[in-house]
């Protein structure tokens, strides 16, 4: 089982790559003309699909790994600088512009049939940020173990389902200073986790050579 530091650093590196408070806008956007019901019937399916997404890589990370015959020492180095990319993006606010066009270009071309399972649940909450950390994160907690990434997973998408539901007071409450101070302090966090996830790559490849 790893060590509370190891649990905490699990629950940042995922909460950060989820990002709720930078998704919270584009709930808004994405659920305009519905009511609170109907935006609070978004918000449950979509993060219990999300949940669904990320439980899968987090259980069958290493299978799924292992078909294309990819050892994991290689993957935590490329996922590591997938997540040193996605904190550059967020320290640059070049994140939220992207997420803002993907969102923009799901409703201009009518294609959101269930607003729940796209753009929300994928790309927005579980996409390749969210699902290369569960992978990376899923070769530290082994066993039953694994319970435990999972339940930090629950947690971390409940904290995003609260946060859809509070969508329009976080948003008046954070305002865009607020928010960009707490996009780049999250990014400036993730990018030393993702330093930490090359350099232990980095470690057990020269290890194994």
């Amino acid at each position: 089982m790893p060590s509370y530091d190891g649990l905490f650093n699990a629950f940042l590196t995922i909460l950060v790559t989820i990002d709720p408070p930078g998704l919270a806008p584009l709930f808004l956007a994405l659920t305009s003309g519905m009511n609170r019901h109907e935006r609070n019937q978004v918000s449950i399916r979509a993060s219990l699909i999300a949940f669904g997404i990320l439980a899968l890589f987090a259980l069958a990370g290493a299978t799924i790994l292992s078909v294309f015959g990819i050892t994991l020492p290689a993957f935590r180095v490329a996922g590591g600088l997938l997540l040193f990319f996605i904190a550059f993006e967020m320290i640059f606010e070049k994140r939220q512009d992207r997420k803002e066009k993907t969102a923009e270009v799901a409703i201009t071309r009518d294609l959101i049939h269930n607003i729940a399972a796209f753009p929300l649940a994928i790309p927005l909450i579980s996409g390749p940020g969210a699902i290369s950390a569960t992978v990376l994160l899923s070769g530290t907690f082994q066993g039953p173990a694994k319970a435990a990434l999972i339940g930090i997973i629950a947690v971390c998408l409940l904290l995003t389902y609260l946060v859809f539901l509070l969508a329009e007071r976080v948003d008046r409450i954070l305002g865009e200073t607020g928010r960009s101070i707490l996009t780049r302090l999250l990014g400036v966090l993730l990018a030393a986790l993702a330093v930490q996830f090359v350099a232990d790559g980095i470690r057990a490849l020269a290890a194994a050579a």
